[in-house]
């Protein structure tokens, strides 16, 4: 406890009061809805990076705000669900300041700096041991969740997702069931195994009463279940927890043995029936031999499932992840440029940026976690391939099957369902693995759970360090570690991993509050809080469409791997995530990596839009080449109609110029305008139009919906315009039918001459005034009369 004897009244005033501009302006910039602030003291230094501001703690995280500018700072500004515990540290000097340190779950360790002599640090401690000891109910979940869009039932998901496995056109009778599996509803009420869910996947052989017998053999009733299908082969994952086999390791049942014998009886593939199954001890033998020695478990015995083979993969409990994760966490405080004590590693180790340090940990591979993470890896890859190449079934566990057990089957169905590696299956994976099927997630993240006693100092979540422990965190990392492996494979980025990290670590949503699916009910979680799947697939939809998310990975191809994806064993070599687990100690670093895949993201939206570009000119030049093919054809067309035009008027010039002299010779004049020679001579110079096209360049084609108009106009000029007229000459004339009527003995009569001259000249114009002045004298019919 801080003394408080020499602290002035007007001080101690001044912390308590609220400076109303300050306060105005980090609930308009900073706030978020339904959060408020419960102390808020200033003249606070985050150590770490020697900055001097405010610091604020509310129902849902602490604040630290710099002076000036003032704008909040990342780094000292965590939610209270991921603080994994804090305490009082001194520091010796004169005067010394008050420090506080706050260790994270996301690898931060945080030191704050009081003034010395004043309760400032005080307030904010106590703040903070009230908070942290809450009741489920005070989480700040419940509090914004109503302002928040809700989820559809969990259970409904986890019963698509089955119906996904099972394939519809396999599906027979009520529509939970198909020729090998069947949906069993036995644990309708949690009555069977409190931690499984509601439903779950057995083989259509087993009757619920054998699934009973089942459970009682095995450990929280967590008795074999089926969680993922292979869609050709017929091969199942399936989990559960040890066997109870008593203190000498005698015991059996005979309805477990026979459920165990229904998951290896898979359909036929490649014309045989396999009929086989691997039982996949997650543990190191030694730790299940010893857990069969004390009468809490065992391990299966390969003389009792005869169609079995036992295989143990030695990967270590919760308790070895949690010291291995509180090693690294020191070890990047200690080589950061963040550090907690002030000092980043360039000053601290004479010039070097990482290696040596003050404390025991020397070395990345001494902190353990890059070989559990490794060892996780293979374990899963090796069961996907004997469910892929093999085709045989696996049966998984662990202790309780709840934790290593989970990570296995997780990590396997990634690799052989492409399903898995998109957003929507990505949900789907979690809620149906790690959600549906019990991982204690309050236990394992030292949050409050739903029948924890807030009084109870064994009860805080600060303090609850025996059972916390970060498994999802290196489930998260592994499938991190995969996506660097294969990142054309997933359709999310190393960013959407490490957003669902943090918001399971504030404790925002609902999704991940409890232990078990039977617990969140009781609560109402769905009714009460908001869904994180929901707000992370808002975040992407802001965007925009003509925008890409970061969390969205810019090189997944999704038919480039349509199947499982086996890393060979060699390839299996992780490192660390930087994009997690340095960006708070070595933000540099990890900004340097991500300013990588930016500068890729960069590069492949100015890729996709020269693309789009390229695609909308290659649209138009097919447009423009089929107008161009068109416009030829029409070309080509017309030329021909204009080669029979000019053959017809050449034969008609042809019998007009008989006509003329037909007419001529009688003593008529033929007149004639308009002369067929300009449509004769552009004949030749026609045929050339297609040529002349065709080795147009594409400027002199942007013109060319104008060349029909110039065409028309040009035929219109072109047009040869033929027009006769005849005069006729009546003194001539008369004289010729005088001529006539004088040497022939037997006249005919006038009219009978001038209607044969009229039919011999029909259709041609006359010119009848000219007619009109012919005289014709009374004695030529006189005579004509006489005669008769």
């Amino acid at each position: 406890m801080d003394s408080g004897s020499s602290i002035d009244s007007q001080e101690w005033s001044s912390v308590e009061s609220v400076t109303d501009t300050l306060l105005a302006h980090v609930r308009e910039e900073f706030l978020l809805q339904s959060e408020d602030v419960a102390v808020q003291v200033h003249d606070v230094s985050l150590v770490n990076t020697h900055v001097q501001g405010t610091l604020l703690v509310t129902n849902f995280r602490m604040l630290f705000v710099s002076e000036e500018p003032r704008q909040l700072i990342s780094l000292g500004t965590i939610p209270l669900a991921t603080i994994d515990k804090f305490s009082k540290q001194e520091k010796r000097a004169t005067p010394a300041p008050r420090l506080l340190q706050v260790v994270g779950k996301d690898t931060r360790i945080l030191v704050y700096a009081f003034p010395p002599q004043t309760r400032r640090r005080k307030l904010v401690f106590d703040e903070l041991t009230k908070r942290l000891r809450a009741n489920l109910w005070d989480l700040f979940a419940f509090f914004c969740g109503p302002l928040m869009k809700r989820s559809s039932n969990p259970n409904m998901r986890l019963l698509q997702e089955y119906l996904r496995l099972f394939g519809e056109e396999n599906l027979k009778g009520s529509g939970k069931s198909n020729n090998w599996w069947r949906i069993s509803d036995v644990n309708s009420n949690y009555t069977v195994c409190p931690t499984y869910p509601t439903r779950f996947i057995v083989p259509s052989g087993i009757s619920d009463e054998e699934v009973l017998q089942a459970a009682n053999f095995r450990a929280r009733g967590r008795l074999p279940v089926i969680t993922w299908c292979h869609p050709e082969n017929g091969a199942v994952l399936a989990r559960s927890s040890q066997p109870l086999l008593g203190m000498m390791s005698t015991k059996r049942s005979i309805s477990d043995e026979k459920l165990v014998a229904a998951l290896s009886a898979s359909r036929k593939a490649s014309g045989t029936n396999t009929k086989f199954i691997y039982i996949v001890d997650a543990r190191p033998r030694k730790n299940a031999i010893a857990n069969g020695a004390m009468g809490l478990g065992g391990t299966e015995s390969s003389s009792n499932y005869s169609q079995a083979e036992i295989v143990f993969l030695g990967i270590e409990n919760v308790h070895a992840i949690r010291e291995s994760f509180s090693r690294l966490r020191d070890y990047l405080d200690t080589h950061g440029s963040a550090s907690s004590d002030g000092l980043s590693s360039y000053h601290r180790n004479g010039g070097w940026n990482w290696g040596g340090g003050n404390v025991s940990v020397s070395a990345l591979g001494e902190t353990g976690w890059v070989m559990h993470i490794h060892n996780v890896l293979a374990g899963s890859a090796w069961i996907a391939a004997r469910i892929a190449l093999q085709g045989a079934s696996v049966l998984v566990h662990c202790s309780d099957g709840w934790d290593r057990t989970t990570q296995l089957v997780s990590l396997a169905g990634l690799f052989l369902d492409p399903y898995y590696r998109t957003f929507e299956g990505f949900q789907a994976l979690i809620e149906k693995d790690w959600l549906a099927f019990g991982h204690p997630f309050a236990d394992r993240l030292g949050m409050p759970t739903l029948n924890m006693n807030p009084f109870s100092p064994e009860s805080s979540a600060a303090n609850n360090v025996a059972i916390s422990s970060p498994i999802f965190l290196q489930w998260v990392d592994c499938v991190a570690q995969i996506l660097g492996m294969y990142p054309r494979a997933f359709e999310f980025s190393s960013a959407y991993l490490v957003e669902i990290v943090d918001c399971i670590f504030s404790g925002q949503f609902g999704n991940f509050l409890c232990n078990t699916e039977n617990e969140r009910q009781q609560a109402g979680v769905a009714d009460s809080c908001g869904c994180m799947w929901i707000y992370l697939t808002d975040l992407r939809k802001s965007s925009g469409k003509n925008n890409i998310h970061e969390h969205c990975n810019i090189f997944y191809s999704p038919d480039e791997y349509p199947g499982p994806i086996l890393p060979p064993p060699a390839a299996i070599a992780p490192t660390l995530w930087s994009r997690f687990h340095l960006r708070w100690t070595s933000p540099l670093e990890a900004r340097a990596r991500s300013e990588i895949e930016a500068q890729c993201f960069k590069d492949f939206r100015a890729k996709e839009i020269g693309e789009e570009k390229m695609k909308d000119m290659e649209t138009n030049l097919e447009s423009l080449t089929e107008q161009l093919e068109t416009m030829t054809e029409q070309l080509v067309s017309e030329k021909s109609a204009h080669r029979s035009a000019v053959a017809v008027a050449k034969r008609a010039w042809r019998e007009m110029m008989c006509l003329k002299r037909a007419m001529e010779s009688v003593g008529c004049n033929f007149k004639i305008s308009g002369s067929p020679d300009s449509a004769f001579t552009d004949i030749a110079r026609s045929e050339d139009i297609e040529e002349k096209i065709m080795s147009m360049s594409q400027s002199e084609l942007s013109g060319i919906e104008d060349m029909n108009e110039v065409k028309e106009q040009k035929n219109q000029e072109d047009d040869m315009s033929i027009s006769l007229s005849i005069s006729v000459d009546s003194s001539n004339l008369h004289e010729s039918l005088l001529r006539k009527g004088s040497n022939s003995k037997r006249r005919k009569p006038a009219y009978v001459v001038d209607a044969q001259l009229i039919s011999e000249f029909s259709g041609v114009r006359a010119n009848y005034d000219e007619l009109e002045n012919i005289s014709i004298y009374d004695s030529y019919f006189k005579s004509e009369m006489q005669e008769q």
